[in-house]
């Protein structure tokens, strides 16, 4: 299991929420060049980022944003206002390695069936393309976790498998900020349901004991932020940990 620091931005900073509630905001004084350059020069490959005012539908801060992932050699996870089949050909062509769809995914029932007859014939980009599953009390929300959809989340990742997207990314709201600890039990549902997705954990990593608890479970990678901004997680901690697993594949 790989650890993904995470670096989410709004209104141009570096931000966490607490519960994805945009009004319980920790602003970090650090800009986004300094983030990444902190994580690339510890040895970190892989960054997860999220545009939080592209997920409310706010796109001001894509261009600035694009110009600093362009400069930089990570991996880089994206998500936030990815609303239409170009914008995430766009993305993958550009060299994003994985693009998050969410809202649009969830509320428009067009979007997946049409997004998976696009990707038919490239093999590579169905693994590039990150579901977005946030949960509060199993329902699913969307739109910067405002809207709740009706589709139990089961049978929406039946849906999603049955397209032939297989790599989610999880995140328990009731544990998002908190530094309480992961959702284990949410993950354990999952995988029992559906053995053969590429699950991201997210929400609650508080310490390194959070992360061997979900490196029981055969989870792929865990996106980390709050307990990196806090130092309850070191980023030396996070470099010999994905060290130590890259060397045990």
């Amino acid at each position: 299991m790989y650890i993904i620091p995470a670096i989410d931005i709004l209104d141009g900073k570096v931000v966490r929420l607490r519960e994805g509630d945009y009004n319980q905001k920790t602003e970090y004084n650090v800009s986004i060049e300094d983030m990444i350059e902190q994580y690339q020069s510890n040895g970190t490959d892989f960054i997860h980022i999220i545009d939080l005012n592209g997920a409310k539908g706010d796109f001001s801060n894509q261009k600035a944003l694009f110009e600093i992932i362009k400069k930089t050699d990570m991996k880089v996870q994206y998500g936030g206002g990815i609303r239409t089949i170009e914008q995430v050909t766009n993305l993958l062509d550009a060299g994003i390695h994985r693009v998050i769809v969410g809202t649009q995914a969830i509320s428009n029932p067009d979007f997946l069936p049409q997004l998976s007859e696009a990707f038919a014939k490239k093999d590579d980009y169905a693994n590039r393309i990150v579901i977005a599953i946030d949960v509060l009390d199993e329902v699913i929300k969307y739109s910067g976790w405002m809207e709740s959809s009706p589709i139990k989340l089961m049978d929406y990742v039946d849906k999603c498998l049955a397209l032939g997207f297989f790599r989610f990314l999880c995140t328990d709201i009731n544990k998002d900020g908190k530094l309480g600890g992961a959702a284990v039990e949410l993950y354990k549902k999952l995988l029992d349901h559906s053995p053969m997705i590429k699950l991201i954990a997210s929400g609650g990593v508080s310490s390194m004991a959070d992360i061997e608890e979900l490196a029981q479970l055969p989870i792929r990678s865990v996106v980390v932020g709050k307990a990196i901004y806090e130092n309850r997680i070191s980023i030396e901690e996070v470099k010999n940990w994905n060290l130590q697993q890259l060397s045990s594949i």
